[in-house]
């Protein structure tokens, strides 16, 4: 995997004709574990035979919720290409991690900027919550479920929660294997999604 971003997406392959898997990374938080998580997702896809592209909201441009948001709305060029992209993508993979009993409102901003109504309708998602409680963001996975279904995005019910995600994630990989399962089974059903 490229660590070179363009439009905020890491590179892929354009050996598959699908547009690929997009994994969004869900905090702005620099070096966060929702990113690692990320890219581990990213291996996992590529091992099933699906490209995939990351987009890390740390890497937004930093006046978007200014310059991309409401009246705004079309007039941010970096955000504008960020959008662009995000229109031809058909499945994405959403890594959220839990942030005051929900998740990060960059990730909501980030929704805002979409074109309404019509930005998410119709694409497909999976959901993966982590938290460094026991709960694995389960409330923050509610909260984003119910906000998807409003806009029409059709999310897998297989929803992975991630609990205690600082004891079971090490060095990029796994070390639980009942959490290993769940997401190459998440994966799977992505990919036929």
């Amino acid at each position: 995997m490229s660590s070179e971003s363009t439009l905020l997406f890491t590179e892929a392959s354009t050996a598959d004709t699908k547009p690929p898997v997009v994994i969004i990374s869900g905090t702005n938080r620099p070096d966060s574990t929702s990113r690692q998580l990320a890219n581990y997702y990213q291996l996992l896809l590529r091992r099933f035979g699906a490209e995939s592209v990351i987009v890390d909201l740390h890497e937004l441009p930093g006046d978007f919720t200014v310059s991309a948001l409401y009246h705004n709305n079309g007039k941010s060029e970096g955000f504008n290409q960020v959008r662009q992209q995000l229109d031809k993508a058909e499945k994405f993979v959403f890594v959220v991690p839990e942030y005051n009993g929900s998740f990060p409102g960059v990730l909501k901003a980030f929704i805002d900027g979409l074109p309404y109504p019509n930005g998410l309708l119709n694409k497909k998602a999976a959901l993966v919550g982590l938290s460094s409680n026991p709960h694995g963001a389960a409330l923050a996975l509610s909260h984003l479920n119910d906000i998807f279904s409003y806009l029409g995005m059709n999310t897998l019910a297989l929803r992975v929660k991630l609990g205690q995600i600082r004891t079971h994630f090490s060095e990029g990989t796994i070390t639980n294997a009942f959490y290993q399962e769940l997401l190459e089974l998440q994966a799977r059903q992505l990919i036929d999604f």
